[in-house]
């Protein structure tokens, strides 16, 4: 039986002039004329048999059909694009794994240990996008997250299980000029530093200051980041101080770019977590990407 699946060259083109919201911009993308990529679209609105564009003074826009249909052909047209990399990627041999991850942990933890996980499983090709906040598994491609959170946060991931694979331990560092005329490293002492924020974890500072017991007004204030990656790239050019997760700064300890300014740890309950969609049979990449990790973290020295 034929199914009611519109040609993809029509689809392309509705899905690029939804998202240009404009014929003229869709055909230069697609290497088209105006005219051709007009024709797709009047074909498209008569095989589904609903008006997906409506004119206005400056072009066309989307109807309310028609912006609900451009969201699922999107999805769809990407995941197709995904599959026919992954073949391509492959050459038909060995396995992928989709990997949603918190971008810093990525490229300072993740990343330098895949060559060790490429030496144990050669067939397997991992693949590895950013993501910062929970999200729904069936509305992408991933297999699977590494993700940062307090249990409370891993344990609101509705229809995920979660495997706990390292705590957090943060701590205050900066470059060693900031430490200079300091007599001793209290937390009183680090009050007449400048602070680095972290948009993301905008109460960080506070919390660290009323652990210890210190009084601080401009625990808010200072320059803010969104990633680790910036606030420690601002750390190590004498910014400021920079609250930071120890696993993510190994390299610039051990090279002297940073030091611990206060060895006191904030005790957030935070730890990295492999998140998996729960309720169905896991893929075997899955599964052995996860027994990988572990054996990773339990390879690392606990931190001190």
């Amino acid at each position: 039986m034929r199914r009611k699946i519109p040609s993809l060259q029509a689809l392309a083109c509705f899905e690029a002039a939804a998202r240009h919201q404009s014929y003229t911009r869709a055909a230069q993308e697609l290497a088209l004329t105006q005219g051709a990529v007009s024709r797709q679209l009047t074909a498209l609105e008569d095989f589904v048999g609903v008006a997906l564009f409506k004119r206005t003074r400056h072009g066309v826009s989307l109807t309310a059909r028609g912006r609900d249909y451009a969201a699922q052909v999107a999805l769809r047209l990407q995941a197709l694009e995904q599959d026919t990399l992954d073949v391509m990627s492959t050459q038909g041999r060995g396995s992928v794994l989709h990997l949603a991850a918190v971008p810093t942990f990525a490229t300072r933890w993740l990343i330098p240990r895949l060559p060790g996980l490429k030496r144990v499983q050669p067939e397997l090709t991992v693949h590895i996008e950013t993501r910062t906040r929970p999200f729904m598994f069936a509305d992408t491609p991933f297999d699977c997250a590494l993700f940062a959170g307090t249990p409370e946060q891993v344990g609101q991931w509705a229809g995920t299980q979660a495997t706990k694979l390292l705590d957090e331990v943060v701590l205050p560092v900066c470059h060693p000029s900031l430490l200079q005329g300091l007599d001793k490293l209290l937390p009183e002492a680090l009050m007449r530093l400048p602070l680095l924020q972290q948009s993301t974890r905008p109460d960080a500072w506070r919390q660290w200051f009323e652990a210890q017991g210190v009084v601080a007004p401009q625990a808010l204030s200072g320059a803010r980041f969104e990633l680790f990656s910036m606030t420690v790239a601002a750390a190590v050019h004498g910014m400021g101080l920079a609250l930071v997760p120890r696993l993510l700064i190994d390299s610039e300890l051990a090279r002297g770019d940073l030091v611990v300014a206060c060895d006191r740890p904030l005790d957030n309950q935070r730890a990295y977590y492999l998140v998996r969609p729960a309720g169905q049979d896991h893929l075997a990449a899955t599964q052995i990407f996860l027994d990988w990790l572990v054996q990773t973290v339990h390879q690392v020295p606990p931190q001190v």
